[in-house]
């Protein structure tokens, strides 16, 4: 990992912080100076991390939008409602089929649902921080799983189709470069001071499958388990894109990840999108599905029709 830009003064949010890349870049920007509010959804694990990254606890849980419109609020009163920085990083994957708090599948509200209405209840908070010269940033995780995805923005609970934890999977990270997307094209309509720009980590070793045998692995997420730490790389290095997109030079709509053979590792760069993640009637549909679903305004909201 390469020096980070002095973040003195900038205040950063970050979800999923307990282990992995969550923990790996709370500590990186706590380093660099930054005030960073770490979220997590267990009090003994968030304080241990908290302890070691030098930042500050927020309990939050993405499966259940009731904690998710509480953390909003306890952090745009901890803040005096001024973000310069949301990273979208927590995620869940390859689990047996469960359900949300508020019933939605449990990948789609944990990696798309919870992030995009997290997103919204914070942007005046982002956009009070940002000015036109150094605008505030919103970066979504996504997945090089995006790129099997199939997205049916009618049917994100996987009610009428066949489930599994793979296509479920890479449905919920392709509806998150799909909400950065679209919240790109909003924001640039509104002239918020605010970048959306996302980032995916390659093959990283992380705590996704670590978190899925908590909940009961799935056959796939055994028989990749042994082959872990073979084929994927630290989280030192895996951490990079999302880093780059949080600190680093960057327009609204970048897609950052790793520029080695497929995506796979080695250092941040521009990153391939698939075609469905590219599809702006797509993102449009899924912003009104999505804010449907969660009962919350989406924000910025006064842009033109797609």
């Amino acid at each position: 990992m390469h020096p980070l830009p002095d973040q003195t003064g900038r205040t950063v949010v970050v979800t999923g912080t307990t282990s992995g890349l969550g923990l790996a870049l709370s500590t990186a920007l706590a380093g660099a100076g930054a005030r960073v509010l770490m979220t997590a959804r267990d009090v003994a694990r968030g304080r241990a991390a908290v302890r070691g990254a030098g930042g500050e606890l927020v309990l939050l849980d993405l499966a259940d939008l009731g904690s998710v419109r509480a953390a909003a609020a306890e952090i745009r009163e901890r803040t005096g409602d001024r973000v310069d920085v949301l990273v979208n990083n927590a995620g869940v994957a390859m689990g047996p089929r469960a359900d949300t708090a508020d019933g939605f599948e449990l990948q789609i509200g944990t990696n798309h649902l919870g992030p995009a209405a997290l997103t919204w209840l914070l942007m005046p908070a982002l956009r009070a921080a940002g000015d036109p010269e150094r605008p505030s940033r919103v970066v979504t995780t996504s997945s090089l799983g995006h790129r099997t995805g199939r997205l049916d923005p009618d049917d994100l609970g996987w009610r009428r189709r066949r489930w599994s934890p793979n296509a479920a999977y890479g449905a919920s990270k392709l509806a998150s470069l799909l909400f950065a997307a679209e919240l790109d094209r909003r924001l640039r309509l509104s002239g918020d001071p605010v970048l959306s720009v996302a980032a995916h980590p390659g093959m990283t070793e992380s705590s996704l499958l670590a978190n899925s045998f908590r909940r009961g692995a799935t056959l796939q997420a055994r028989l990749f388990a042994p082959w872990e730490r073979w084929l994927t790389s630290p989280v030192s290095e895996g951490v990079g894109p999302q880093l780059a997109a949080a600190t680093g030079p960057v327009h609204g709509g970048d897609y950052l990840g790793p520029t080695g053979l497929g995506e796979a590792r080695g250092p941040a760069g521009p990153a391939r999108r698939s075609a469905a993640a590219q599809d702006p009637v797509l993102a449009g549909r899924l912003w009104q599905v999505t804010a449907a679903a969660t009962g919350i305004t989406p924000d910025p909201g006064r842009t033109l029709a797609p």
